[in-house]
C-alpha cells in the first residue's frame, strides 16, 4: 500500500468470458500467421535480437519507437480507413483488440477515479465526489463539468487530461516459449529467477499515462504440478510482473503471478517512480501491453506535415520545368536539411530494415512509404540543389561559408546514419 499503491491488479474471472475467447482466439491466429517478430534494436551503440516476438496493432498512421527501433502499427479497423488484411481471421483478431482496448480503457478511468477518491475520502465537499463517480459517464461530454465544481481537491487540469491519459491508441503485443530459450537472464537483486524481459521503464509514453497489460499464459495441466525445487516466494513455473521502486534494491520488489487472463495497471506516474520485468514461467506467454504512446512526432500526419514544409522552398519553372530553390537563408536549408534527415532515418530506413514483415498483415503502409519517398527523393535534389548555388559567383564569401558551415554538419550526420544503418 506505502510502496504500490499505484499497480492495479485484476483477476481474470472479472472479465467477460467472451472478450477472452474473442482476445486469445485472436493471439492465436496472429501466432499462426507468423505475425510476431523479433526486433533488432539498439542499446548503448550495440544491436541485439529481442529474446521476446512482438507486433505492434493501434491507430493507422501511428508508430511507436523503442531501442532506436521505430515499430509501424498494423491497424486496427478504424472507421474512415480502408484497410486490407491478408486474411479475415487477421482482421477478427485486430477487432478483438480494440475490444480489449476499450474494455482496458474503461477500467483504467475506473481505477484512476477510486483513487482519486481514496486521497478526496476526508473531504465533505459532495460536489467533488458527485463528480468522481460521473466521471465514467461523463468522459465524452466534458462540458457536463463546470467550473465551479472545479475548484477542490482534483485539479481541473488533471481531471481533463484523465482521459486523455488512458485512452490508448495502440497495443504491443508480446509473444514468448520460454522453452525455446537457450538462456535467459536471471533476475540480479531479489533472486526473483528467470526473467523474459528486464528491468526497465515503458519509453515513448504520454507522460502520467496508465499502461494496461493483458496477459495469456497457454497453461497445462503438466506446468501447474511443476517438480522444481521452488523458489522461496515464488513459483518458478508461473508467469509473473515483477516491480521495483527505480534506482531502489533497498525497498522490497514485489513479484505478482499473472495467470491466464488476468491484468494489471499500472497507473498516473508508476511507469516512471517505479521498473517493471518479466518473470519467465514454464508455458508460452502472449500479453497485450496497451499505451497511451507519445505520437507527437511519429505519425504520418506528422511527418507528411513536415515533408510539405520542406517542399515549399521546392518552385518549377512554368516554361523549362527546371527545378530551383525559393531561399538560400541558412535557417531555411538547415530545416529542410534536417526533414530530409528525419525522413530518411525516421521513416524509410526504419520501416524498410524490418518493413517487409508487415505485409503478412496488410499492405496498408506501402503506399505512405511510396509518397515519402517521393518526398525523400524531391529532397535530396534540393540538397544538390543547395551544392549547386553554394558553387557559384553571386554568393558572397561570407554568406558561403555560413551555409556550408550549416550544410556540412547536417551531411556529415546523414553520412554517419548512412554507414550505421548499411551496418544493421
Amino acid at each position: 500500500k506505502t510502496k504500490y499503491s499505484k499497480l492495479i491488479f485484476g483477476k481474470s474471472d472479472t472479465v467477460p468470458e467472451e472478450l477472452h475467447q474473442m482476445v486469445q482466439e485472436g493471439f492465436l491466429t496472429l501466432r499462426k500467421h507468423d505475425c510476431f517478430f523479433q526486433d533488432l534494436v539498439r542499446i548503448k551503440g550495440k544491436d541485439f535480437v529481442t529474446p521476446v516476438s512482438r507486433i505492434l496493432i493501434g491507430t493507422p498512421g501511428c508508430t511507436y519507437k523503442y531501442l532506436n527501433t521505430r515499430l509501424f502499427t498494423v491497424p486496427w479497423p478504424t472507421e474512415g480507413y480502408d484497410i486490407k488484411y491478408c486474411s479475415p481471421q487477421i482482421h477478427d483478431a485486430c477487432k478483438a483488440l480494440i475490444r480489449l482496448n476499450d474494455y482496458l480503457h474503461i477500467e483504467a478511468v475506473k481505477a484512476l477515479q477510486g483513487q482519486n477518491l481514496l486521497e478526496t475520502k476526508e473531504v465533505k465537499d459532495t460536489t467533488v465526489i458527485d463528480r468522481e463517480q460521473n466521471f465514467a459517464t461523463s468522459l465524452t461530454e466534458k462540458e457536463s463539468v463546470s467550473k465551479d465544481q472545479s475548484s477542490c481537491c482534483v485539479p481541473e487540469d488533471d481531471y481533463l487530461s484523465l482521459k486523455n491519459r488512458t485512452s490508448y491508441n495502440l497495443t504491443l503485443l508480446n509473444y514468448m516459449d520460454p522453452l525455446q530459450m537457450l538462456y535467459l537472464k536471471q533476475e540480479p537483486y531479489f533472486g526473483m529467477g528467470n526473467m523474459a524481459v528486464s528491468w526497465h521503464h515503458d519509453e515513448n509514453l504520454v507522460e502520467r499515462s496508465t499502461v494496461a497489460v493483458y496477459s495469456y499464459s497457454c497453461e497445462g495441466s503438466a506446468v501447474e504440478e511443476s517438480n522444481e525445487p521452488k523458489l522461496k516466494g515464488r513459483d518458478p513455473a508461473v508467469w509473473h510482473v515483477g516491480l521495483k521502486v527505480a534506482w531502489d534494491i533497498e525497498t522490497p520488489g514485489l513479484a505478482i503471478p499473472l495467470h491466464q487472463g488476468d491484468f494489471y495497471l499500472m497507473l498516473d506516474d508508476l511507469n516512471m517512480t517505479h521498473q517493471h520485468c518479466v518473470l519467465a514461467g514454464f508455458s508460452p506467454r502472449f500479453s497485450s501491453t496497451h499505451r497511451v504512446a507519445d505520437c507527437s512526432r511519429g505519425t504520418l500526419e506528422y511527418i507528411f506535415g513536415q515533408c510539405e514544409l520542406a517542399l515549399q522552398n521546392l518552385q518549377t519553372d512554368s516554361d523549362s520545368m527546371a527545378l530551383s530553390l525559393k531561399s538560400l537563408e541558412t535557417a531555411v536549408v538547415k530545416q529542410v536539411e534536417e526533414i530530409h534527415n528525419e525522413v530518411e532515418f525516421e521513416w524509410l530506413r526504419q520501416f524498410w530494415f524490418q518493413g517487409k514483415r508487415y505485409l503478412k498483415c496488410t499492405d496498408w503502409w506501402l503506399k505512405p512509404m511510396a509518397k515519402l519517398e517521393e518526398f525523400w527523393r524531391k529532397m535530396e535534389i534540393m540538397t544538390s540543389l543547395v551544392l549547386s548555388e553554394v558553387g557559384k559567383e553571386e554568393q558572397t564569401e561570407e554568406q558561403r561559408n555560413e551555409t556550408i558551415s550549416c550544410l556540412l554538419l547536417v551531411l556529415t550526420e546523414r553520412q554517419r546514419l548512412r554507414k550505421e544503418w548499411t551496418a544493421r
